[in-house]
């Protein structure tokens, strides 16, 4: 049976042999998820060494639902100290192997030539294998190899196809609202971000709040603004639906502000909390008087935020330096051209369901050639936690699909065969989910879609 309560299930035992015909093959599911334990003969780990009467923790895998930090590149400008710092702080802060680190050499300046991009672009190329998916850009400056932005001249190489005269499209990506969870692999790019700062402390800042926001599944608060900049406000189409699709029980708290009659005002202040704003101006007041979760993000459609750290227009460095933990903006003039920015339909449903921040904003952007993404790359602030107590075996997720429906199997080895001991998951919406198994005294359990 199914008893929902605030937005979060609770599947009851049904009884299933574990001897019963029929191997899951689990092919869907990833890596085992640590699982913690308030059981005092337990401890914490991947247990799965027995479960004898429930008093052992078990190895539980799971669905993939993200990048790692095994397979992120961290490329380092060797002539800039700042980089050189940050990148050995981000690598320490999140575990990242010493040979997935690449020391270029760029100019610091606002732009760096096609030669010297090409120069730098090579030596990442050779240095990192097939298994490195993404990668994180431990400058501020260069933020533009000639007409791209580094990050997108970084993920996609080179290409004219990519820059624009004002006013006309780019070149689009298959990786914009892809299922993918290996980008490299299926579409031959690293999406990129940049761990942009005008300071050391505020780059390590920026890594703390990162990893300060992972698995903290919060729900809100977000707002959207229509404002009375009506070129800068081409999005709120975009953001009228997204506000609808989440108003539901357990759904993130999201606001639609329209301001396009000047009535209201096109800025929120002194809000606490906030989880995202969007909005449309060319400088947007009063962000610092409000607080941002760990894993916030905010973005303006301007022409210039993606110049850093400093603009004519108002830097989207300013919103990290806010308290916010990503950010997007064009290096060069894109026009309003919505393919060109962040689609909050798109980008809120990946973050939700447990990508990375570099993931979610990367499948946000038809359009990507023009445009710096700045954060921390690993921020996760959803996705799947495992616990264990009292023989009770509890799955905390946000990655079930509505209209698919899972199971939770069970196995007395990592091989298998695994046999199913929960049916019929369901969710009708994006939600917290939590699905509880008491007797839990198998050594490894994995969840994963009916037949997968």
């Amino acid at each position: 049976m199914h008893l929902r309560l605030r937005g979060v299930l609770v599947v009851a035992s049904l009884a299933l042999c574990f001897a019963a015909a029929g191997a899951c093959s689990g092919d869907d599911a990833g890596e085992p998820v640590p699982t913690t334990t308030s059981s005092s003969t337990g401890g914490a780990g991947a247990g799965g060494a027995g479960g004898s009467g429930g008093s052992v923790p078990p190895s539980v895998r799971l669905p993939r639902e993200s990048l790692g930090a095994s397979e992120l590149g961290v490329v380092v400008n060797a002539g800039d100290p700042q980089s050189i710092a940050v990148g050995s702080y981000y690598a320490a802060a999140r575990g990242i192997p010493a040979d997935h680190i690449v020391n270029v050499l760029l100019p610091v300046a606002d732009v760096v030539s096609q030669q010297d991009f090409a120069t730098a672009k090579a030596i990442v190329d050779a240095a990192l294998g097939p298994e490195i998916q993404g990668l994180v850009l431990t400058w501020t400056r260069p933020y533009r190899a000639d007409c791209m932005s580094i990050t997108s001249a970084f993920a996609l190489g080179f290409d004219p196809a990519y820059c624009s005269q004002p006013c006309n499209g780019t070149a689009p990506v298959a990786y914009f609202d892809s299922p993918s969870l290996a980008p490299f692999t299926d579409h031959g790019i690293r999406p990129a971000m940049m761990l942009a700062a005008a300071t050391e402390a505020g780059a390590v800042a920026l890594v703390d709040r990162g990893v300060a926001s992972d698995q903290t599944f919060p729900l809100g608060d977000g707002v959207l603004v229509r404002t009375t900049d009506t070129a800068r406000s081409v999005r709120w189409s975009a953001f009228e639906t997204t506000v609808a699709d989440w108003s539901y029980p357990g759904g993130l708290a999201l606001e639609y502000l329209d301001n396009s009659t000047g009535a209201g005002s096109d800025h929120v202040d002194n809000r606490t909390n906030l989880l995202f704003y969007f909005t449309g101006l060319a400088d947007v007041p009063a962000i610092a008087t409000n607080t941002y979760r760990p894993g916030a993000v905010a973005d303006h459609l301007t022409s210039y935020g993606g110049q850093v750290p400093t603009s004519g227009q108002m830097s989207v460095v300013a919103w990290l330096e806010a308290g916010v933990t990503g950010s997007y903006g064009t290096v060069v003039e894109p026009c309003n051209y919505t393919q060109k920015f962040p689609d909050t339909r798109v980008l809120l449903p990946h973050y939700f369901r447990g990508a990375t921040l570099l993931e979610a904003y990367w499948k946000s952007v038809a359009w990507p050639g023009e445009g710096l993404f700045v954060g921390e790359p690993l921020a996760r602030p959803w996705g799947s936690t495992v616990s264990f107590a009292a023989g009770t075996l509890s799955i905390r997720t946000t990655t079930l699909v509505p209209g698919t429906t899972y199971e939770l199997r069970a196995a007395t080895s990592a091989a298998g065969p695994y046999v199913p001991v929960l049916g019929n998951i369901t969710v009708p919406h994006l939600e917290v989910t939590t699905v509880t198994l008491e007797n839990a005294t198998a050594p490894y359990y994995e969840l994963g879609a009916v037949g997968g």
